[in-house]
């Protein structure tokens, strides 16, 4: 019999804040972290000027000097996250088994920082200039390592890297681990520190980003009809995935309780999403068959919602298409209006977001939503509204046609 899956803590490193409670006031607030952020980033020659930065981060504050210089910032972001969502689960101090405790947390690209400054270092002095630590800073798997020697985790330890469904992928593959019995407790999310030149250079030749320079504040338009590309973020999202019977026997207090998983894949093309919608409505279909919720008893869905043409039209023909008469009826919105995209990353930090509007009872609004798009045509929440939800759903779809949806289930009588 698979063993029931609770998330017991929450851990978000977000450009709106840091920290369960900080990060969920700026969310009802309709705070925005979309910025400028050429004061900061050498972004010469590039014609996009904003991204959604962690501004407030100190790794001093989460780790030690040794640590923080031996770790790409995505590393840092990911240790934080660990950090508060340990914390908010009861274990900083331990109470796991450390054999029977895993780390899955991915990233969508690695360490690009330290990538970018090595081979600056390499035009400029030539292989000796390279640092010893380029290889342990950039490897993607870094981040999931790093957290298990901070913490003596043994278990089961990768990082996931499927693009922007590497922490849904993450999140719900660890809770396949606990429903097999192989482990207990799983530390799990994704992290993503990709706010550099190099990936600016990149993703604004692929025409991906917003170009709202002047206007920040409102480029970030999920499902809106003038939207133009996303903003790019930075941050992490770690979640503790408990075996029932593991967190009834420590006492803990459960938010939710993860009940279904689906991934599928597009088999389409490398960046576009399949027009049709297939394989992210079989992936939300997945969810919610290995849950036992029928559509017409679905309550939110926390959409991938990246505020690209392509993307987001494809989200709602998927939406359609996994709930039938039910996508009506069901309230959707994109934590991404308010924070950008995190990649790598906004999977983890959007679970969390889903998890706490259930446990409010509160849909965030899709910000910036003011024209509607005749080809998105469901109820986006263009303003925030309470609603008392029972099960809700988290889309996450990346580059390589990857899709990945998380159902929840509201905490109320689960221990």
């Amino acid at each position: 019999m698979p063993r029931r899956v609770l998330v017991t803590g929450l851990g978000p490193v977000t450009p709106i804040g840091i920290g369960k409670v900080a990060f969920w006031d700026a969310l009802v607030a309709g705070a925005s972290g979309v910025k400028r952020v050429d004061d900061r980033i050498d972004l010469e020659g590039i014609d996009v000027q904003i991204g959604a930065p962690v501004d407030a981060f100190d790794p001093l504050v989460f780790m030690d000097k040794k640590t923080a210089h031996r770790t790409d910032r995505v590393a840092q972001l990911a240790l934080a996250a660990t950090e508060l969502a340990l914390a908010d689960a009861g274990l900083k101090g331990g109470g796991w088994n450390p054999e029977r405790t895993g780390v899955v947390v991915g990233t969508g690209i690695g360490g690009l920082e330290t990538m970018q400054e090595n081979f600056g270092a390499l035009a400029r002095g030539g292989p000796r200039r390279v640092s010893p630590l380029f290889v342990p800073r950039l490897m993607p798997n870094a981040v999931a390592g790093q957290i298990s020697i901070a913490y003596g985790m043994y278990g089961p330890n990768f990082g996931v890297v499927s693009a922007c469904a590497t922490a849904a992928h993450a999140i719900g593959i660890a809770a396949e681990l606990i429903r097999s019995g192989l482990v207990d407790c799983v530390v799990a999310g994704g992290s993503e520190a990709a706010l550099v030149r190099i990936a600016y250079a990149g993703f604004a030749q692929m025409g991906a980003l917003s170009r709202r320079n002047d206007d920040p504040t409102r480029a970030s338009r999920p499902f809106d009809r003038d939207r133009d590309g996303f903003v790019m973020g930075e941050g992490a999202g770690v979640l503790i995935l408990e075996a029932a019977e593991h967190a009834a026997a420590r006492g803990a207090h459960a938010v939710a309780e993860l009940v279904g998983f689906g991934m599928t894949a597009d088999a389409e093309h490398i960046t576009a999403p399949a027009p049709d919608g297939r394989g992210a409505a079989r992936a939300m279909s997945l969810a919610l068959a290995q849950g036992d919720v029928q559509p017409s008893d679905l309550d939110y869905i926390n959409a991938h919602g990246t505020s690209t043409a392509l993307n987001d039209k494809a989200e709602t023909v998927a939406i359609k298409l996994a709930l039938g008469e039910a996508a009506r009826r069901v309230k959707i919105s994109s934590t991404k209006s308010q924070i950008g995209h995190l990649l790598g990353a906004a999977g983890g930090v959007e679970a969390i977001a889903t998890i706490l509007s259930m446990e409010k009872g509160f849909v965030p609004a899709t910000l910036n939503y003011e024209h509607p798009d005749p080809e998105c045509d469901l109820n986006y929440t263009p303003k925030s509204v309470s609603l008392v939800m029972r099960t809700a759903l988290s889309n996450s779809f990346g580059f390589g046609g990857q899709n990945a949806a998380l159902l929840f289930r509201r905490a109320d009588g689960v221990r």
